[in-house]
């Protein structure tokens, strides 16, 4: 195997597969990234038996040929090396050969039989996208997903595709994030929950761009396709929520307010919320809702605090617990300058929406308070 290819280009594709590489392993194969050459391109691949990553460079090949290379060393020798051609080879003591001007490199390399085949898809059912809709619909969902492996279904998002419509829902127990748009092309209706933990490598992946990417899913796996590389997961296997029957449709309560004014006050008063000499103990703010006013505040053992805003508030006066950090995720998330949260009693959830943007719902359940 021997080939030429720029710096830049080999860093772009290491960039993205070494994120499908196996972290703890008692396999130190999957510590490695297959690399194989095919006529004028190269193709890096790495799978930790989860996720499977492949990507391809065009590239000056001079001699065909495959290898394994332990992943974390050659992408740091690449991040290093000048911004010029590579030469990359095998010599006869089968030692990966790196030069580039006056460096010199010889990494130990990995027979690449031994690597694992990335699945074959039998797709039964597929979308196309644009990268940055999906960005943006990853972005505002999947913070929402569960960290609890005692329900895996939940640590992954429902990809839901209902007359043409992507509905992408995240959960953990505690809140709900919904985001939707239609898709220019027809396609049949199917759902699939596909792992967080992929859908955050593929967000780091995929660019803010108009530039399409295809999604396919079979029984249990689903591929992800840009122009040079593919991502290849399997799917989360369960009964996912029912998310539409615990969305409430009415309200008792409403407040219209400005995203940032909101969270700077949600952040403050957070730093006596989360400051807790007892770091396992949790402490929720109140949130009391009078005509034109909200009151955010938290006491404990460090302190207390008091935020006071002016809103344009509906509905009756309402008293009600929540974990700040969840209101703060979702505030975040959202774009647009000003948010309706819509509150019923104080058991009941609570909805944040954005005024312009019917197309996501963030709900969250609130925290009964003490009596004081």
């Amino acid at each position: 195997m021997k080939f030429v290819c720029e710096r830049d280009k080999i860093l772009k594709a290491l960039n993205s597969v070494t994120k499908a590489v196996a972290s703890k392993t008692t396999m130190p194969i999957l510590e490695g990234i297959l690399i194989q050459t095919n006529d004028k391109e190269i193709k890096f691949t790495t799978y930790d038996l989860e996720i499977g990553i492949e990507y391809i460079v065009d590239c000056e090949v001079e001699e065909q040929g495959s290898t394994v290379v332990n992943a974390i060393m050659f992408s740091e020798i690449i991040r290093k090396l000048p911004n010029t051609d590579i030469n990359i080879s095998i010599n006869e003591k089968n030692l990966l050969v790196i030069e580039c001007e006056g460096s010199l490199y010889k990494l130990a390399t990995m027979n690449p039989d031994e690597f694992p085949e990335l699945p074959k898809i039998n797709i039964e059912n597929s979308i196309e996208i644009e990268q940055n809709t999906l960005k943006e619909m990853i972005r505002k969902t999947i913070f929402a997903v569960s960290s609890e492996e005692n329900r895996p279904i939940f640590t992954g998002c429902l990809f839901e595709i209902n007359n043409n419509k992507l509905n992408v829902v995240a959960v953990d127990g505690f809140r709900l994030a919904w985001k939707s748009r239609f898709l220019q092309t027809k396609c049949n209706n199917f759902t699939a929950v596909i792992p967080g933990r992929t859908l955050n490598e593929i967000n780091k992946i995929i660019l803010d761009s108009f530039e399409p990417i295809k999604i396919g899913v079979s029984k249990n796996q689903a591929l992800f396709e840009m122009e040079n590389c593919k991502v290849v997961t399997r799917l989360l296997d369960g009964e996912f929520l029912n998310y539409n029957s615990v969305i409430p449709e009415t309200w008792e309560t409403r407040i219209t307010v400005n995203r940032s004014n909101i969270l700077n006050c949600f952040e403050r008063v957070s730093l006596i919320s989360s400051s807790s000499i007892e770091k396992e103990k949790k402490y929720p703010v109140k949130v009391i809702v009078d005509i034109g006013k909200v009151t955010i505040s938290c006491t404990n053992q460090t302190g207390d605090a008091k935020e006071e805003m002016y809103v344009a508030t509906e509905g009756k006066n309402l008293e009600a617990g929540f974990n700040p950090k969840y209101f703060l995720d979702a505030l975040r998330a959202i774009d647009d300058e000003e948010v309706n949260i819509d509150f019923g009693t104080s058991i009941s959830p609570c909805i944040i929406r954005p005024v312009e943007d019917g197309d996501y719902i963030y709900m969250i359940l609130p925290i009964r308070l003490k009596e004081d």
